[in-house]
């Protein structure tokens, strides 16, 4: 059962990012901006999609290019539930706090206000805290060696992705940007 969970999972986050983004586009917002301003960011599609498929092979018994595991335990498994619905919600509670404001990626021509209230009160990067809640709640449910390399290069990826957003703020939002920054915590 939590494999069916987790991969119930991986679905509904990405209908939840495509719901938002089609709707914001109905109003006139393009909020998918991914690799305007790095067009390298076109490489992680492929990685994800294969993620996709290693999660939903191991949930539904397909073909996988490994059947090593690091542990079988049921108790882990369900905290990894646990994890993924708690990425889960962050998500949906982040892409409520973010209103119109939205988007995948960098929009230097249509930036929209700072958000700092909401689930962003606590943390000014919760999207990718609950990405990052994911990925570890997936990898309990699945302990295999190649869904631990995920977590693990997504630190780093997000990190990264992250600098990159800061800088920009900075440089949009000034003073309001980095008050905030004084309050609130990068990720938890």
């Amino acid at each position: 059962m939590p494999g069916y969970i987790g991969a119930l999972v991986l679905v509904l986050l990405m209908v939840l990012v495509l719901t938002r983004v089609v709707m914001l586009r109905k109003r006139g917002i393009q909020a998918l901006n991914f690799g305007k301003r790095d067009k390298s960011d076109f490489l992680l599609p492929p990685f994800a999609l294969f993620y996709f498929y290693l999660v939903f092979a191991n949930a539904f018994d397909w073909p996988t290019v490994s059947e090593q595991t690091f542990f079988d335990s049921e108790v882990i498994a369900w905290l990894g539930v646990v994890l993924c619905l708690s990425g889960l919600a962050l998500l949906a509670a982040s892409l409520v706090s973010f209103g119109a404001s939205f988007r995948v990626g960098i929009d230097d021509e249509h930036p929209d206000k700072l958000i700092t209230t909401g689930i962003f009160a606590y943390t000014r990067n919760p999207i990718y805290v609950a990405f990052g809640f994911v990925l570890v709640g997936e990898f309990l449910i699945f302990p295999n060696w190649i869904l631990l390399v995920y977590p693990v290069a997504a630190a780093w990826l997000i990190h990264r992705q992250v600098l990159r957003e800061e800088e920009y703020l900075k440089g949009h939002y000034g003073k309001a940007y980095l008050d905030y920054t004084e309050h609130v915590r990068r990720y938890l």
